[in-house]
């Protein structure tokens, strides 16, 4: 059943299922678009956003990647560039990029969308234009159960050290400084560092190539700013060098050096970060994983301080574009996260 375009869905027309995330859906038999049930779905994410950590709308028709886009952008907030990027994206339309470039046969570890920085986007949007044949997912996991789950004694020690965050761009190894920072001039790149409290240092390689070193300490955890609750915030168990695997390890140090390599993380006093203390992270990740499987016209928003993603490996072609908004630094918030476990 279409419902005409002359009546508003009303909420008898949705199903609502509570959890993380919480799927809301056209009732059997409706057929709705995410635009018409727009106000209603506003309502719902108004209710439930900041208590289940996200929302999968799923079952909506969903026209193309511009309709999702104004849906992103239909929540009171400019949608936001993907500046600083750590990982390869394409812009596909306006502020709508795709997820990620990363290779279809790896995983992406849980994580908070630029948690190694200390500006960040409070939402985010995926959608799903195209489910891959096989995998593909987009796991979940609530950072206030990550930072609960930890042991208190590891949090209140990342709490007050916080992280020390290396990268070394370019070097046919990540992603070039021109395309993380969006130009091709180190005066703008040295420009928006200063802004950002990024340590930057240039230096040529054998070849004359200009590369880019930066060092940024950061949170390891942060208090949400509307619920208080605290959170695991970070990306340690990402950019830490052993979340490769030791052939890879050795590769590139045997390469470029240990100091070279093209990102790393240490405590915020440039210390190196325990063994025990990052297997133990990434133990509870796993624990915390959730996991649903996209369908095509699916689209997925997430409290990006509540909520961390991630991505399964998958085959064949698949399609999910991304959405951010509201751009957010601790001093905008009150109190402070170092406190958290004290």
């Amino acid at each position: 059943m279409t419902i005409p375009s002359t009546l508003q869905p009303t909420l008898a027309d949705l199903s609502i299922e509570s959890g993380l995330p919480t799927a809301v859906s056209p009732r059997a038999g409706a057929e709705i678009s995410l635009q018409e049930a727009a106000p209603l779905l506003h309502a719902i994410v108004d209710d439930k956003l900041e208590r289940a950590g996200g929302v999968l709308f799923t079952g909506f028709r969903v026209d193309s990647i511009d309709a999702f886009q104004r849906f992103a952008g239909s929540f009171g907030h400019p949608l936001i560039g993907y500046e600083f990027a750590s990982t390869p994206r394409s812009q596909v339309e306006g502020a709508v990029y795709t997820s990620t470039e990363y290779p279809p046969h790896r995983s992406i570890p849980l994580h908070n969308e630029q948690s190694y920085t200390r500006e960040w986007p409070l939402r985010i949007w995926f959608h799903c234009a195209l489910a891959a044949r096989s995998g593909g997912a987009t796991p979940v996991a609530d950072s206030r159960a990550i930072y609960g789950a930890l042991d208190p004694a590891l949090v209140a020690r990342f709490a007050k050290r916080e992280l020390l965050y290396v990268r070394n761009f370019g070097q046919g190894l990540d992603l070039p400084w021109e395309q993380a920072f969006g130009s091709d001039d180190p005066r703008v790149v040295e420009r928006i560092c200063r802004t950002r409290g990024i340590e930057c240092e240039w230096r040529d390689s054998d070849d004359g190539e200009l590369l880019l070193r930066t060092r940024e300490r950061c949170q390891a955890v942060a208090r949400h700013p509307r619920t208080g609750e605290f959170v695991w915030f970070n990306q340690a168990n990402l950019f830490h060098l052993s979340s490769l695997d030791e052939d890879m390890q050795e590769a590139l140090i045997d390469s470029v050096g240990l100091e070279n390599v093209p990102r790393n993380v240490y405590y915020g006093d440039g210390e190196p970060l325990e063994a025990e203390a990052l297997a133990e992270i990434r133990g509870v990740l796993d624990q915390q994983r959730i996991v649903f499987p996209w369908q095509t016209g699916d689209v997925l928003m997430l409290d990006n301080m509540l909520t961390a993603h991630a991505r399964d490996p998958f085959e064949g072609p698949r399609k999910v574009v991304v959405a951010m908004a509201q751009s957010y630094s601790e001093g905008q918030g009150e109190g402070d996260a170092r406190t958290a476990a004290q």
